[in-house]
């Protein structure tokens, strides 16, 4: 089926809802595809999408709402502004991702767990890389997971340098989206030792018996853009371990900070 038979039903099937959802979300997709290589005029852009022109306008102002595309009447439909910000945000986590990924993986071998990578995504931790580990130990997480801020090491470790009034939103609105129970003078107290340490642990907090010990990266100008963690079945994360782990995570964040220009001191 083509674009221009698509256009005619566009409401989708018996209850219309899930093939018309489906269906604007790609051709929103093809109306950004369309303007790659240049601005495109209404006519020339319905043209090339085989769609009518009030259903290309339809498409082109929702995206014009969201910033990801422009329109000046003399030139037409082109990139706007939010595409330039996905692209740099995109290039910002493949270079980190790349710089990281040697650490990460010396840092699995090392340690024989998981090994996982992530940055802020919002409200969440969002998982960009996972090292399994030789250890019979499954745990569910995977990349691009986005998991809550609060409940896991890793999340605890991108808010090390975060204000307690911003601590007990994120605690507050984790708890109300499903993240497990806990009282948070006990999560604060830990929380406050976290901070004094460099790193954080997450105790069996997000998923049962799997323990982790987290640290920070910086980048060169000191702010936290990323964290490491080494995750493991309880059985082998008891406390003296977990102790003794903590400089390996926190020396490994270090090396990747360092490769990012971080020099110690905040800029």
């Amino acid at each position: 089926m083509g674009k221009a038979s698509l256009d005619k039903d566009a409401d989708g099937g018996a209850d219309g809802k899930p093939k018309a959802v489906s269906q604007t979300l790609l051709r929103g997709l093809d109306v950004i595809d369309a303007v790659v290589d240049g601005p495109l005029t209404l006519a020339a852009l319905a043209a090339k999408l085989q769609l009518t022109r009030s259903t290309t306008h339809r498409l082109a102002a929702a995206l014009i709402d969201r910033r990801y595309l422009v329109f000046t009447p003399r030139t037409g439909y082109q990139f706007g502004p939010k595409l330039l910000e996905l692209g740099f945000a995109a290039q910002r986590q493949t270079d980190i991702i790349q710089v990281a990924r040697p650490h990460l993986e010396a840092l699995a071998a090392d340690t024989e767990d998981t090994v996982h990578f992530g940055i802020s995504d919002g409200d969440r931790a969002l998982y960009l890389d996972k090292i399994p580990g030789r250890r019979r130990v499954e745990i569910s997480s995977r990349v691009g997971d986005r998991q809550p801020l609060t409940a896991t090491g890793l999340g605890k470790a991108l808010l090390l340098d975060d204000v307690p009034a911003r601590w007990r939103t994120l605690f507050d609105a984790d708890r109300a989206n499903g993240a497990p129970a806990a009282d948070y003078d006990i999560w604060l107290q830990r929380m406050e030792a976290y901070v004094a340490a460099g790193r954080a642990y997450d105790l069996e907090e997000n998923e049962d018996q799997i323990r982790c010990v987290a640290a920070p990266v910086r980048d060169v100008k000191g702010r936290i853009v990323a964290a490491i963690s080494v995750s493991s079945a309880a059985q082998y994360m008891a406390d003296g371990r977990m102790a003794a782990l903590s400089d390996d995570v926190r020396g490994v964040a270090a090396a990747i900070s360092a490769d990012l220009g971080w020099t110690g001191r905040k800029r």
